[in-house]
């Protein structure tokens, strides 16, 4: 059994197939393990409400997230009985329910268990060996993101390096269908400076409703009231505006927030702007849209198997984690949950084959 990738997805698929006795071997063509989980706050989360969670990713594969929607509790669970870190046992957001893991002691946690680990290396996919693909999308690969994404300019990379889409050049040469969603991504808008894996977190502009929203143009592109509660949809917008940059407009009265004040920047003068800001305005921040990871991907099955257009399995493929596209299409909802719940299920499917 092959496993492409050591991010969360590759090695929950790993440790789970050696529980059901299994040999897997787990190739990361990476430095490291972790993938982008070890990047991201570390909270695996689902919407408390099912209703909730169609509503907002309307475009989504129903089966798909019903399976993630109602495996994630015991999943977590799961997690825990390894001895994974959890740093808080809820969300602090209203509409999710979750846990926030250590994202170091997680990737130690799994990478104690998956067995053999071949890091610097590409997997080999074209064996007799079940494979398992989990390398994380292809939001890495400019090349793929242009053609799937559209943006109106290459979008900086808030994520690890690795996820270039590995997984849906080789399905997809083997007959394998895309989800929907292909143009879809989960991303931030982040300062338009310089900033590092360290900063990808604290760093994010997340103040959006705070706001007014102008383009390179001085075009207000996207309304306040609009933006959802993740501020995934003001981040895809943004990627397809002028350069894929945008200024939040900042009055008195929201710098005072200090949930604000210590959040946004640099801030710029209203008079340094390229345009002629409303006259409340008292500072602005430039941002540039990123992208973290891809939310189309592979068609899969609810046993996470690689399937065709006509639904039909493609022989001993499967694919785990946000390779496995169309969960959250429309909208957003957790890729480490997404990494988890499909992880366990590739296993499981393998070894039950």
């Amino acid at each position: 059994m092959i496993v492409a990738g050591a991010g969360m997805a590759g090695l929950v698929t790993a440790v789970r197939a050696r529980e059901l006795g299994l040999a897997p071997v787990v190739y990361e063509k990476g430095t490291r393990p972790g993938g982008s989980m070890l990047l991201s706050s570390g909270v695996v989360w689902r919407h408390a409400e099912w209703e909730a969670f169609r509503r907002e990713c309307p475009a989504g594969d129903e089966r798909l997230q019903r399976l993630v929607w109602e495996r994630l509790d015991d999943a977590l669970d799961w997690l825990r009985s390894l001895g994974a870190p959890v740093l808080r046992d809820e969300t602090e957001n209203p509409l999710t329910t979750g846990m926030r893991f250590d994202t170091r002691g997680l990737t130690e946690c799994l990478r104690s268990r998956v067995g053999t680990l071949r890091l610097g290396e590409p997997a080999p996919l074209d064996g007799d060996e079940p494979v398992v693909l989990a390398t994380g999308g292809f939001g890495g690969s400019p090349e793929l993101v242009a053609r799937y994404v559209e943006p109106a300019a290459p979008l900086r990379l808030r994520a690890n390096p690795w996820s270039t889409g590995d997984g849906l050049v080789h399905a997809h040469a083997r007959g394998a269908a895309l989800s929907a969603g292909m143009a879809d991504f989960y991303g931030r808008n982040m300062p338009d400076t310089p900033w590092t894996e360290a900063e990808y977190v604290p760093a994010a502009q997340l103040y959006a409703r705070r706001t007014r929203i102008f383009d390179e143009d001085g075009v207000e592109f996207f309304q306040a009231a609009a933006v959802s509660w993740s501020e995934t949809n003001v981040v895809q917008a943004t990627a397809r505006r002028p350069g894929a940059h945008a200024y939040y407009l900042l009055t008195e009265e929201a710098l005072a927030d200090p949930e604000v004040f210590s959040r946004a920047g640099p801030t710029i003068a209203p008079g340094e702007l390229p345009f002629a800001p409303p006259a409340e305005t008292a500072a602005a921040v430039r941002v540039v849209a990123s992208i973290t990871h891809t939310i189309g991907g592979l068609r899969v099955d609810d046993r996470a198997r690689v399937t065709r257009e006509d639904g039909s399995a493609v022989d001993g493929l499967y694919a785990a984690g946000v390779d496995a596209g169309g969960v959250a299409a429309g909208g957003y909802a957790s890729g480490l949950a997404q990494a988890l719940v499909l992880g366990l299920v590739a296993a499981e499917a393998i070894a039950a084959a």
